[in-house]
């Protein structure tokens, strides 16, 4: 079974550019949605194989897919944010490898923003390095598991879902996303990129 994460800030602490009303409706019913019915998944599957039936075995394996994924997703899409007041720096050796894979920090700024925006109904973009291709790419997922790459560790995301962003941002997605940059916590992208094994 998994559990919540506790949230490292308050639910004010984003302000301004993540509102108290969308994060508590994210965090508190939304992504313990997701870690619910991960459990409850758990439990399915488990009784499953208790019985040796499995003939629901595609819908379980595919709630296990979505909902897992969710939560994963969600759980590092929390932790990659901090308040505006707090934001460190990124860390040297990412910046020289965003430099080496897309030209510049700012290229890789305008790619991640730009594909963001585009995401096909309900999705994500992230920031992810790929082990077999020794190098750092974007991703645009759609749900929670579709059109990623195998063995890809995943540094930043942005929850490009309609209900991380709606109350506040409306439509004006390009917003919602500008207004992320100012409150990402790069010292956490920055241990996720450290651990890897070049």
């Amino acid at each position: 079974m998994i559990k919540m994460i506790e949230l490292p800030y308050s639910l004010d602490a984003l302000e301004p550019f993540y509102s108290k009303e969308t994060l508590d409706l994210h965090y508190n019913i939304l992504y313990k949605g997701y870690v619910d019915k991960t459990n409850s998944s758990f439990v399915n599957l488990e009784s499953a194989r208790a019985r040796n039936d499995f003939k629901n075995i595609k819908c379980l394996e595919k709630e296990l897919s979505f909902q897992g994924s969710g939560a994963i997703l969600h759980e590092m899409f929390f932790q990659n944010m901090k308040p505006a007041s707090e934001i460190s720096r990124i860390d040297c050796r990412l910046v020289q490898k965003i430099i080496e894979d897309f030209g510049s920090f700012e290229a890789f700024k305008r790619q991640f923003s730009e594909a963001a925006a585009v995401v096909e109904a309900s999705g994500w973009c992230l920031l992810v390095w790929v082990p077999n291709f020794k190098k750092l790419e974007i991703l645009q997922c759609e749900k929670h598991q579709n059109l990623t790459l195998w063995g890809c560790k995943p540094l930043l995301v942005l929850d490009m879902w309609e209900h991380s962003y709606y109350l506040q941002y409306k439509t004006k997605r390009p917003d919602y996303i500008s207004a992320f940059w100012n409150i990402i916590n790069w010292e956490e992208v920055n241990k996720r990129f450290l651990e890897i094994n070049f």
